[in-house]
């Protein structure tokens, strides 16, 4: 307290002294931290952190059971068999038929020859070594775009929809203006078409001389009566294998084994309306009538040794 009328420094410099020391102390305890390491009501002080503990971590071991499907490195890399798109060339091998090339390609044999109507012409039996073949991708029609051409009425020919030709990958088509340019080739997935029909001929026992009309082998007698088949046929070769094609719309018959010279006989009793050479593609041929409403024809032999 200040009186007045006495000096004033002494007391002034011991408050002073007196003031800085409350303000040092105050300091000191507010600085210090407390033996827990944290201020007042848990706060953190201005210290430095705690050091950090190490996490605990289960102790290693080489040989721990497996819980679960281990799965062993492999060195070698299997790769995903993806569908063919694209037509590939085959050449016709001594031995191949229509029947044999397609189940190698996985296709029906209707899509070789619908694949190549420019080669085989629809006949399995135009089939030679040498010859290079289509193999489409599916089964189906190969097309060759031709200038002033349809979409959607080539698609109706082959009894498809217009949006399956433009929707094969392997056709090259602008979905949004699939414009085909002409002489562009088209795979036609899953399409028909009627194939060729060859003649098979048929000649009655009773009808005179109209066997020539097929060949020089016809017949000119008048055959009525004779013998008649029972109706059951028999193997007419001894070895009972299907060689070439079996029997399906594009071959109306069975192409057996046999051997160059081995004999022939009739699958049934009946009588003989042709024997020799004939045109369209049969060779030379025999062509029996069973009186029963079945005829039996054999065709491509080396020899003919049978007579009307």
């Amino acid at each position: 307290m200040w009186i007045p009328g006495r000096p004033p420094r002494a007391f002034g410099a011991a408050a002073f002294a007196l003031l800085l020391g409350a303000v040092w102390a105050l300091v000191a305890a507010c600085a210090a931290p407390p033996p827990d390491g944290r201020g007042p009501a848990g706060t953190p002080t201005l210290g430095s952190p705690p050091a950090a503990t190490a996490p605990h971590l289960p102790p290693f071991s080489r040989r721990a059971p497996v819980r679960g499907v281990a799965r062993r490195a492999s060195l070698r890399t299997v790769f995903p068999s993806r569908p063919r798109l694209e037509v590939i060339r085959y050449v016709v091998q001594a031995g191949d038929s229509v029947f044999a090339i397609a189940e190698r390609f996985g296709l029906k044999p209707e899509s070789i020859l619908w694949a190549n109507e420019a080669v085989l012409k629809d006949d399995p039996h135009s089939l030679r070594p040498g010859q290079e073949l289509n193999i489409l991708p599916v089964d189906g029609v190969y097309y060759r775009w031709q200038a002033g051409d349809d979409l959607a009425q080539v698609a109706a020919s082959f009894g498809v929809e217009a949006q399956e030709i433009v929707d094969w990958p392997g056709n090259g088509l602008d979905p949004a203006d699939p414009q085909p340019e002409p002489g562009q080739w088209l795979v036609v997935p899953g399409g028909r078409r009627p194939f060729q029909q060859w003649f098979v001929p048929t000649i009655a026992r009773g009808r005179a001389g109209v066997g020539r009309a097929l060949g020089p082998g016809g017949c000119t007698g008048n055959y009525a009566g004779g013998a008649v088949g029972s109706g059951g046929f028999i193997w007419p070769v001894a070895n009972h294998t299907v060689s070439g094609n079996d029997y399906w719309s594009g071959h109306l018959a069975l192409d057996l084994s046999a051997g160059l010279g081995e004999p022939v006989w009739a699958a049934d009793a009946g009588v003989v309306v042709f024997a020799g050479w004939a045109y369209g593609g049969y060779g030379n041929m025999v062509l029996i009538d069973h009186g029963n409403g079945w005829q039996t024809l054999y065709a491509h032999l080396s020899l003919v040794t049978v007579s009307c």
